[in-house]
């Protein structure tokens, strides 16, 4: 089977390299700026027991590839992956706020919408067999951000690049959460012929790419099964999962699969300022609010932000999520674990910045068994 080499952008605390390192990827060099972010990915690697990138962690800023230096740089190093057999991929998810509509929506002319434009010169300098692009849906729905991430993709198509495109649900994948990202896949032309991938005349990549191969659920599915909306709050009550629930879609689920309450991140959690008053009135179920949202334990959860005010109760203890709860909403394994030193402001934007475990799983495990069919492996 073909291990292709990763070189991971903007890698946060590596939540989307992990999907792809558990699913037979060589993660070789990672960039991540965010000294905290960086720092709960070697953490949690030791932890797991995994070995760090080959080529390391440079944290330097991203533009710095596309200096003399440092384009150089790194094509020594893609070439050294390729003169091995290996196909290279480029993976990241520039930071999105800027094409956010709860964020700051200020696109392109924002300091995170011009990174994306950086990953993309990035790969069309470099030129991968292979790119994943992740960004939140914002940057390919609104109109204002489409006509940039159009110019964008045409960019890359100029480069020899075929795409395709979806804008994938988390919890299709398995997760326990409702989240929306746009999902920009690219792969070479002369790539695709070694693979002896030809398409028809008028056939684009996305009408032979397998985007939903992993997919556990629909949305018309989920949207069938019957969760619960609200129920009273009541701190420790017990609650039986209504029938006809999958309990993998559930945070009750994932609280007990990662052991939460003696995960090494339990005790990480925000306390109240104003007391405890507001945590007793809100019905579990209730997250109907931007802020002070209630999960229920037998449904999924909102979109794991935890920034911008938002705040997420637990279900049926008076308090707010704790980093390890919050770690369980994005299907991360119970072995991964934030340091103990991070500041509770970092963690949970740490956790909250990440892709999903499970859905950047399936997205590798798409690819590569694609790649690898396709060569008759």
């Amino acid at each position: 089977m073909i291990r292709p080499s990763i070189f991971s952008f903007f890698s946060g605390a590596g939540f989307l390299d992990l999907g792809f390192e558990l699913s037979g990827y060589n993660v070789v060099m990672i960039n991540e700026f965010n000294d905290s972010f960086r720092a709960t990915y070697e953490h949690s690697r030791e932890k797991m027991g995994i070995d760090l990138p080959e080529f390391g962690c440079p944290h330097n800023d991203v533009t710095q590839f596309l200096t003399e230096n440092g384009s150089e740089e790194l094509s020594g190093l893609v070439n050294i992956c390729r003169e091995r057999g290996n196909p290279v991929g480029f993976i990241g998810g520039p930071p999105c706020p800027d094409f956010s509509v709860g964020g700051k929506n200020r696109g392109i002319e924002g300091d995170n919408g011009k990174l994306t434009a950086t990953y993309v010169d990035i790969i069309c300098t470099q030129k991968p067999e292979f790119f994943l692009l992740e960004n939140v849906k914002g940057l390919w729905r609104t109109k204002k951000h489409r006509i940039f991430y159009e110019h964008m993709k045409k960019k890359l198509q100029d480069q020899g690049y075929v795409t395709t495109e979806r804008l994938i649900n988390a919890i299709e994948y398995g997760v326990p959460q409702q989240r929306e990202r746009i999902i920009l896949l690219g792969i070479k032309q002369s790539y695709l012929n070694e693979l002896g991938i030809t398409m028809r005349e008028n056939e684009t990549l996305g009408d032979i790419f397998p985007w939903e191969a992993k997919i556990k659920y629909s949305l018309a599915e989920i949207m069938g099964f019957p969760f619960p909306t609200q129920d009273s709050f009541g701190e420790d009550i017990s609650r039986g999962i209504p029938a006809g629930v999958p309990p993998e879609l559930t945070v009750e689920h994932w609280f007990r699969l990662n052991d939460v309450y003696n995960h090494p991140n339990s005790h990480m959690s925000f306390t109240p300022k104003a007391g405890l008053a507001k945590f007793l009135v809100i019905s579990e179920g209730d997250d109907s609010k931007k802020s002070y949202k209630r999960l229920h334990r037998w449904r999924y959860s909102p979109t794991a932000a935890y920034g911008n005010n938002e705040v997420h109760l637990h279900p049926y203890k008076a308090r707010r999520l704790s980093v390890a709860e919050a770690l369980a909403i994005q299907s991360l394994p119970k072995q991964f674990e934030l340091p103990p030193e991070i500041t509770l402001s970092n963690a949970f934007k740490t956790v909250g910045n990440g892709v999903p475990y499970l859905a950047a799983k399936g997205l590798a495990e798409t690819l590569l068994e694609f790649i690898n069919v396709r060569i008759g492996v």
